[in-house]
């Protein structure tokens, strides 16, 4: 369940040594840049609420503290830059209460690590306050006894009454009745909660262990029971033991599990749980610099056709269990994901809502941004890669108008963040609790790493950009099959791009036009193969055989519907000056769904008051000689290979070229 999915440049100045005569006299001290994080409109959000006690639902001195703190879901917007707090789901004015509630589990964890992050790094006493009392709210959904103990209900009305099964439903209904986002994402507060408190408020933090003991414990009888099985899925097979079989809720558990275990590493039970869920959610590492998905680590153990930018903080969990676990064979499929996958994402146009496989949900928000930054720079700590750094701050300048709408989506003045910025640039004005809480937690991730910080808010426009495209396939501009338009396009698992596909049966053809582009382009059609399907299609570039691809997919095993909508690589790739590929269905029927273009050289330029980043990659299975920097700028220019380590480093001073490695990347930074 996603609740609410829906700058400032920091100065920072380099002393200098001044000489005078013989004489070395120190510059005054460099001004510590301003912080970024502001949690004012979080702090508009919270509200206060007294639930009952009962034998299922009590938390850490209710009767002395009846009072509890929890953030209202949404945030409307309204005249003048102000905002009208309001619950989920439909509002029913005869009992006061909304189809969902007011307040919801994964907002009020979630807040409660903003909290907690801001009271560690600032020493905030009032963050500290907030904090406490957000914990207690996160224990209190959490039901304490009885068959679903240590799951939690995830909705409640603003007069306190819980509200287990929303309307519109969710699963699992009622919501404590099985494992849960909301129950990952409680394990993540209470880890971080006792980590921080341990030391402060002993009693405080006895209490939040013996809760997060018992969520892990539901863990253990609801998901890791199932350790060392597998799923099959459309004929691979995907670990059978993450949290409501995804990565992503599990990578949110994880992140709590490694900082409690930092502060109890005697806790065996924990630690276990900890190791297992990281392998579940390193099992789900796919495809490399050629192959989609990119390197990227997949979300969803159901399904090999859906990647969502939201909730993809699967590196930062794999980098934060590596140091944890002392476990480094957990870093190689976060680094993939940070060193591969996350450049193709960049120059394709950012942190899209959903692949699927296409990028077929463009709209972006602070959750997946949020999602990426924090990642990429978890990532580069442990593993001591700062060439990551250079790719967070390109994600981190979203926030400050590398967007589709050119606009800031992030105000340090008042502290709200946007609901959103949709592919045409309109932005959603709204400011609810989880563009909020991930805006912040954006903010504090970059005031932690004032370099990085000072690049992205100092980055503000998009001068250019060249990555994946697609061209779908009932743009075909002459064929002799027939465009199918299904009544929905969604499949199950995975959703056709545009309308629907074109169908090719034996010795039907189709052409297409293609983008012009200075780059080669490499080219992947997405085609639905079928379970043990023995389609086949030849594919040419002009006159020139680009390669015959075969159509199937092993069994179903758990998946929605037989077979897969995949991406699937040709390997000879097509010169700029080529127009046209074309196909021709040689046994079988050839569902076509789309093209994936890739250039073979990927690439962005960014720039703003701190002057320009240009970033470029690598699709190849080969070295490429780059041209870089061709405006002429005074910069650094960095080369990266596929495990981002640093290649070379120059000083550049005009037009440069560079070797890429294959699947790495270059950045040049000036100003």
């Amino acid at each position: 369940m996603l609740a609410g999915t829906r700058h400032r440049i920091t100065a920072v100045l380099t002393a200098a040594l001044l000489t005078v005569g013989t004489v070395a006299m120190a510059a005054p001290a460099a001004a510590a840049p301003e912080p970024l994080t502001n949690v004012a409109h979080l702090d508009f959000l919270l509200d206060e609420v007294a639930p009952a006690e009962t034998a299922e639902h009590t938390t850490y001195r209710l009767a002395e503290e009846p009072a509890l703190v929890m953030p209202w879901t949404y945030a409307d917007a309204r005249d003048g830059e102000t905002f009208e707090r309001i619950g989920g789901g439909e509002f029913d004015p005869e009992t006061g209460y909304y189809g969902q509630g007011a307040f919801n589990a994964d907002d009020v964890t979630r807040a409660a690590v903003v909290y907690l992050r801001h009271w560690q790094q600032s020493g905030d006493a009032a963050s500290q306050q907030k904090a406490y009392e957000l914990l207690r709210s996160v224990a209190y959904l959490q039901t304490a006894t009885g068959q679903n103990a240590g799951n939690v209900v995830l909705w409640m009305q603003d007069d306190g009454t819980l509200n287990p099964s929303a309307e519109p439903v969710e699963l699992p209904d009622p919501s404590d009745s099985a494992e849960s986002y909301w129950l990952a994402r409680t394990l993540w507060a209470l880890g971080e909660g006792y980590a921080a408190f341990r030391d402060v408020d002993a009693d405080f933090a006895a209490f939040l262990q013996d809760r997060l003991q018992l969520s892990v414990a539901a863990v253990d009888r609801q998901v890791l029971d199932a350790y060392g099985e597998y799923l099959v899925v459309d004929g691979v097979e995907l670990p059978a033991w993450l949290i409501t079989n995804g990565a992503d809720a599990s990578a949110e558990a994880v992140l709590g599990l490694a900082a409690y275990s930092d502060a109890a590493p005697e806790d065996a039970a924990v630690r276990d749980a900890l190791s297992k869920l990281a392998e579940g959610i390193a099992r789900m590492g796919a495809g490399d610099a050629q192959d989609w998905p990119y390197g990227a680590i997949l979300p969803w153990a159901e399904s090999r056709s859906i990647w969502h930018a939201w909730g993809t903080q699967m590196p930062a969990a794999l980098a934060a269990a590596s140091a944890t676990l002392s476990k480094p064979e957990l870093l190689a499929p976060a680094i993939a994901d940070s060193a591969v996958f996350d450049p193709v994402l960049l120059t394709a146009g950012g942190p899209d809502n959903a692949w699927l496989p296409t990028p077929i949900d463009k709209t972006q928000i602070a959750y997946g941004v949020d999602s990426r930054l924090q990642s990429l720079l978890a990532v580069a700590d442990v593993a001591g890669l700062p060439g990551l750094k250079e790719l967070a701050s390109v994600f981190g300048s979203w926030y400050f108008g590398t967007n589709a709408s050119g606009e800031a989506i992030y105000n340090p003045d008042t502290g709200v963040t946007y609901d959103g910025v949709a592919a045409d640039g309109t932005i959603n004005r709204n400011s609810g609790a989880e563009s909020t809480i991930h805006g912040l937690l954006s903010m504090l991730a970059l005031d932690a790493h004032p370099d990085v910080a000072e690049r992205a808010a100092g980055l503000t426009t998009v001068e250019s950009r060249s990555g994946l495209t697609v061209v779908e396939a009932e743009a075909t501009t002459t064929t002799t099959g027939s465009v199918v338009t299904p009544a929905s396009t969604w499949t199950g698992e995975s959703q056709y791009s545009g309308t629907g596909y074109l169908e090719l049966n034996r010795r039907e053809t189709a052409s297409f036009s293609l983008p012009t582009s200075s780059s080669a382009w490499l080219i992947e059609p997405v085609v639905y193969s079928a379970e043990n399907g023995k389609a086949r299609s030849l594919w040419r570039g002009g006159v020139l055989p680009l390669g015959v691809l075969k159509h199937g997919v092993g069994d179903q095993g758990v998946t929605a519907v037989p077979g897969a909508l995949l991406p699937q690589s040709l390997r000879i790739g097509i010169p700029a000056s080529q127009s046209t590929v074309s196909v021709t269905a040689l046994t079988g029927t050839v569902a076509l769904d789309a093209l994936i273009l890739r250039p073979v050289i990927g690439r962005l330029v960014f720039s703003g008051p701190v002057g320009s980043t240009e970033l470029a990659h690598s699709s190849s299975a080969l070295p490429q000689r780059v041209a870089m920097n061709e405006g002429g700028s005074t910069g650094t220019l960095r080369s990266y290979d596929s495990g981002g380590r640093l290649v070379a480093s120059y000083t550049i001073a005009g037009p440069a070229h560079v070797t890429i490695r294959p699947g790495g990347f270059a950045v040049v930074t000036s100003g």
